[in-house]
């Protein structure tokens, strides 16, 4: 059987799958840094109400939930839509060097910022070294 390809349908299905759709809205897009003792995350969630957005954290796993309504009601007629509405969910593995115990969320201009430090325990620090003379007082 011969069967044609249309491109531009290929194109379709890949933006489809790098934007999503209505059904299936696409991630979070996300920037991911370390600054000093910490690491910094934030996350691009435009048009979502800050009480919607929910942070759980399980051992190392921190997930991220949110929800966008549509901004016209059910009885209106949609025209176009463009904008991922729905429930979006992104899941981060943090390292075990991270103190989730003491992780700092805010949320403006649509973006959500997280501030992870690193555990006090896993930080380096220094040992002190006892001099040649106290070697000797343990040998005599």
């Amino acid at each position: 059987m011969l069967m044609r390809t249309d491109p531009f349908r290929e194109l379709d299905r890949l933006v489809e799958r790098v934007r999503g759709t209505a059904a299936h809205p696409a991630g979070m897009p996300m920037d991911a840094w370390r600054a000093g003792e910490a690491f910094f995350v934030e996350l691009d969630l435009p048009g979502v109400n800050p009480e919607s957005i929910d942070l759980d954290v399980e051992r190392n796993v921190l997930t991220v939930k949110a929800e966008r309504k549509p901004a016209y009601g059910e009885k209106s007629e949609t025209v176009i839509t463009e904008r991922p509405a729905g429930t979006f969910s992104r899941q981060l593995f943090l390292g075990e060097t991270l103190d989730t115990e003491k992780i700092e969320a805010s949320y403006e201009a649509g973006v959500l910022k997280l501030r992870i430090p690193v555990a006090e325990q896993t930080k380096p620090r220094k040992i002190a070294i006892s001099g040649g003379s106290d070697r000797r007082e343990l040998d005599g």
